[in-house]
This record gives C-alpha cells, structure tokens and sequence, in this order.
C-alpha cells in the first residue's frame, strides 16, 4: 500500500478546522431554528452567516501578497486565523450559556470569517504543493478534511451536546482549533513549487493584477465561471428545505442530527474518496459529467418522499445516496478547478473561483426559502424539490462549452 504524504494529512487538519463551524450553521442551526418556530422564509436568510466564504476574493490578494518569509508565507495567515476562530468558540460557549441568539448567530459569523480568510492561505499552500498527479488526492484530502470538520461540528458535538450542553460543545470546538494550531505551530513551511527569480514567489500588486486579468481573460472564462457557479445551486435550494421538511414530517432533531449529520456525512466523506480516485482515473471532466448524472437520482428522490410520504427506510436511502454522489462531485468540481489555476497567484485564483462557487450556491437559500413558504411564493416542498432537480440537470448542458475550451489536461493516471 502506498504511504499517504505527510502534506496530505496536514492539508486534511487544516481543512478540518475549517469545517467545524461551518458544519454546526449548516446541520445543526437550522434545526435549531425551526423548533423555536423560525419560518421557513427566515430560516433560508441564515445562510447569510456564511457571506465571508462568498466575499473572500476581496481579500485574498492581500493573503497572497503579505507575509513573513521567517514564519512562512501562508502560516503567516493560518495561525492567527486558527488563533481567532478558537476565541470565537469560547465566546460562542459563553453566548449559548447565556442564550443569547442574536450574540451567539454574530459570533457564527466571525468564525465563518475566521475560517474563510484561513481557507485562502490553505488553498494557496495546496495550489503551490500539489503536483498535477496529485489534484485528486489532494483535493480528496481538502474534502474529506472539511466534511469530517462538518461531521464533528453538525454531527457528533450536536449529539454530544444532550450531555456537555451548547456551551460544551463549542469548547470542544475550540480545544480542537488549538491542536491543530499546535501542529501547525511545528511545521516547517517549504517552499512553494514554482519560484519567480531569487525573491521567491512574492510579486508586486501590478504584476499580480495583470496575471489575475490575464487569467480571467483566457478564452471560455465565461463558460468557467457559470460552469462553477451553477453546479450547486439545485442542490442547494433543496438541501436548505430538506432538514426542514423532516421536523415538519415528525421526525426529532435527534433522528435528523444522526442520520443527516452523522451517518449523510460518513456517506459524504466515502463519496468524496471515491471522487478523489475518479478524478485520477478519468479526464476531469468525465468525472464532474459522471458524478452530476448519478447525483441526479437522490435529489429525485427526495421529491419522490413528498409523493409517497416518508418512511425511515426511504429518508435513509435518500440522505445517504444524494451525500455520496455529491460528496463525489465536489471532490471532483474542486480538483477541476485547481487544475484551471495559476500557481503563480495561487491563493488569489483559486479563491476567486470559489468565491464564485459560493456567490453561485448564496441565492439558493432564501429563493427556496420564500418559494417554498406558504406567506410567500407558496410552492411548497415537492415543488422546489423539483426545481432543483431541473437546475442541477441544466448545469450538465454547460460541459459542452466547457469541453471546447478546455486546455491539455494536467492530472496525469498514477503508475
């Protein structure tokens, strides 16, 4: 068997602290929410705490840009990011002790920035590491590391949380930020692949402007971008209903904490490893065409429960099939965009494509949430259900454009 790099199981712990706030808004809040009575159309402007993954690119280039060659230039910024995010948890314990919402959602925020400003600098490390053979074990690792983060903080802490309280459970959050800062506090950043003359691979502000345009003015950019903006939106505007479709079908936090938090997300991460190993078995976007067409199935599926009613068995099937192909297809969409990326402006590019990603998945939220709101658009769950399997079958007409402008291909079948 072969060993697993070292770099990988780093790139896995950082993308982990990144997942666990994450993981808590995303599961667990809405949940939350809705058993004090949050209406749907409100709930779906909770996604709002998750604005600093969209903006991000706004600040990247200054990650790029700013950093102590003694420390290393990305753990320049992954420190006091990690540093901030646990004090955030301590004083997101200290609001849920109090039961204070409105402290406890702003401070879910500031994690969310915490973490989304770390993600740059990761992603940057991971874009200057990473050779073209490894794209899918790498990006397996950033997935899987992120999902395990959501699975710890939507899943087992919201599950712990019956015996250590709210409170505990953002401590516990924190305790884990610090173990990894610990690690990372001992690594020994080298230097990235690609150099530019003896001063490394800093650049200067015009230099790094003209190749961002130079980047973005690649011919099917255009194509690029709605490509990634729209791969999720159909499944996001049903994932934000989903949980809420479950409490209001009977079924308790507990059930859907376990099933949805826990056992979707091992499903997830299964689906993940699986996406990270196709994506160096096939073109890539063979494998993103592959994985949408399967992932088609469950998000039918969930519309098929709200014709047929629920049952234990047939939320089980559906949880765990729609987060294995999607696990699968994000590992797959994130190696496809790391490999349009210029290592050069590591950081900055590939944040500004995952910002896209995000500002592509932001109206999904409250566009399902008043669509399917009775006070509002009144559609209802079976038909928003729907629309979101139409969308995520109209993303894959988008790989025809893509196919015409896409350039040699970087990853390379492993020997």
């Amino acid at each position: 068997m072969r060993r697993i790099p070292s770099r990988l199981w780093l790139l896995c712990a950082l993308y982990f602290v990144q997942g666990l706030p994450f993981g808590f808004q995303v599961t667990a809040l809405p949940v939350y929410l809705r058993t004090r009575g949050v209406s749907l159309a409100a709930l779906g402007f909770a996604g709002a705490l998750s604005l600093p993954w969209m903006l991000k690119a706004l600040w990247a280039p200054l990650v790029d840009r700013y950093g102590s060659q003694r420390v290393g230039r990305r753990r320049s910024w992954i420190l006091p990011m990690q540093a901030g995010l646990a004090l955030a948890c301590v004083g997101a314990a200290f609001a849920a002790q109090r039961d204070s919402l409105p402290l406890l959602l702003g401070l879910i925020f500031v994690m969310n920035l915490f973490a989304a400003t770390q993600d740059i600098a990761v992603d940057g490390f991971a874009v200057d590491l990473l050779r073209p053979e490894e794209l899918g074990p790498g990006n397996t690792a950033q997935v899987v590391g992120y999902k395990l983060g959501m699975l710890t903080g939507g899943g087992l802490l919201v599950w712990a949380s019956s015996r250590i309280g709210w409170s505990g459970l953002f401590l516990v959050m924190a305790a884990l930020c610090l173990t990894v800062f610990t690690v990372v506090l001992f690594v020994r950043e080298p230097p990235p692949r690609e150099q530019e003359g003896p001063a490394g691979p800093k650049l200067d502000w015009p230099a790094l402007l003209t190749r961002l345009k130079s980047a973005l003015t690649v011919p099917g950019t255009g194509w690029l971008l709605l490509f990634i903006g729209t791969y999720k939106l159909g499944e996001s505007m049903s994932d934000v209903l989903y949980k809420p479709f479950l409490v209001d079908a009977g079924y308790t936090p507990a059930q859907i904490g376990l099933w949805v938090g826990t056992w979707g997300t091992a499903a997830s991460l299964i689906g993940s490893t699986c996406g990270g190993l196709i994506a160096v078995r096939l073109p890539l976007l063979g494998a993103v065409a592959l994985t949408g067409t399967l992932r088609l199935l469950p998000l039918a599926g969930r519309w098929l429960l709200t014709q047929v009613g629920v049952s234990d068995a047939g939320v089980l099937g559906v949880t765990l099939t729609e987060e294995f192909f999607g696990g699968a297809l994000t590992t797959v969409m994130f190696a496809f965009m790391m490999s349009r990326t210029d290592r050069r402006i590591g950081a900055t590019h590939y944040t500004l494509l995952a910002s896209v990603e995000v500002a592509g998945k932001a109206p999904a939220g409250p566009l399902a949430g008043l669509l399917a709101d009775p006070k509002f658009g009144g559609w209802g769950y079976p038909n928003v259900f729907l629309l979101g399997v139409a969308l995520s079958a109209a993303f894959l007409a988008l790989l025809a454009p893509l196919r015409r402008n896409s350039p040699a291909p970087t990853t390379q079948p492993v020997s």
